[in-house]
Parts: C-alpha cells; sequence; structure tokens
C-alpha cells in the first residue's frame, strides 16, 4: 500500500480534520486530528485510526503504523515546527 492508499481509508472510515502519513513501504507515521477523539485516551483514538485499515495490520498489508491523534483543539496548540 502507498501513502495515499492509507490516507483514503483513514479518512474514509473517520471524520478528520488534517492527516499526514510518511513512511517508506512498510513502516509508516501518521498526524491524524479529528473531533472523534474529543474526550478519549490515546489508545482509544489509535484504536480508531486502526479500525479504519479493517485486516489490514493483521494480513500484513500495512507492516507498522506509529500515530499521533490530536483533537482539532490540540493541533491548533501544537507549536509551530
Amino acid at each position: 500500500m502507498n501513502a495515499d492508499q492509507i490516507k483514503q481509508l483513514i479518512a474514509a472510515g473517520l471524520a478528520c480534520d488534517h492527516i499526514t502519513l510518511e513512511g517508506d513501504g512498510r513502516h509508516w507515521y501518521a498526524v491524524v486530528v479529528s473531533a472523534a477523539f474529543e474526550g478519549k485516551r490515546a489508545i482509544a483514538r489509535h484504536q480508531q485510526v486502526y479500525a479504519t485499515l479493517g485486516d489490514r495490520m493483521k494480513n500484513d498489508e500495512i507492516h507498522a503504523l506509529s500515530i499521533k491523534a490530536f483533537t482539532p483543539a490540540e493541533w491548533a496548540a501544537q507549536p509551530a515546527a
């Protein structure tokens, strides 16, 4: 799978304000911003993102995915890089 395909899967399953995805084809790093994360702990947020990918993590289409999940307010409070 490529970055665009993974981003499309996440966006199709979760209303997102922002998604970035980087990786080497096996190991991926995602930043996902969604109001759906409001009031949820990090593990629940990650589970929501993983759920959008279905069995693709289990069958190794996506080997590894590291996620930083933010609410829109948390994202807005991030320092500029």
